[in-house]
């Protein structure tokens, strides 16, 4: 009688087993006609009765005076900026340094020197001019230092 049932549940597991080799062979036949049907799978990537749709993103989109994707100020000379500068490091560390003049010549410079920034030619000047005016070097930073304190000693 054990045998029985042994040889039972064999039989069932070997049915589902070949249930499963049947629905695998179904799909791959079908897979198969797709192919044939479409071989390149445009169906699948664009046009009429496509799945996936493509989708373009205009990078070099401004929106109220900003470059919308490195959030740099829309004026003469952003461009080079974004070629330049954005080829290396986020246009974040640009907005963040606000430099004169000089120190951005000095800043590119070692970029050049230890960074194997290539030389920027006519762009540099177009470069640290936009730099300059957009984002000069602020006047105010920290607080101005406390005067007139009364300190008192502490004790043990």
């Amino acid at each position: 009688m054990s045998e029985e049932k042994d040889f039972n549940a064999t039989l069932k597991k070997l049915k589902r087993l070949a249930y499963f080799a049947g629905f695998l062979f179904i799909l791959v036949q079908i897979g198969a006609l797709f192919l044939l049907y479409d071989p390149e799978l445009t169906l699948l990537r664009t046009g009429k009765g496509s799945i996936v749709t493509e989708v373009k993103l205009d990078e070099d989109r401004i929106e109220n005076g900003i470059h919308v994707r490195t959030g740099l100020i829309d004026a003469k000379g952003l461009m080079n900026v974004v070629t330049n500068c954005t080829n290396c490091h986020s246009a974040k560390l640009v907005i963040q340094n606000r430099m004169n003049e000089e120190r951005w010549n000095a800043t590119i410079f070692w970029m050049q020197k230890t960074q194997n920034l290539w030389d920027l030619g006519s762009n540099q000047k177009i470069i640290v001019d936009y730099l300059v005016s957009n984002y000069p070097v602020k006047e105010t930073g920290r607080r101005s230092m406390l005067t007139n304190i009364k300190w008192y000693e502490l004790e043990n």
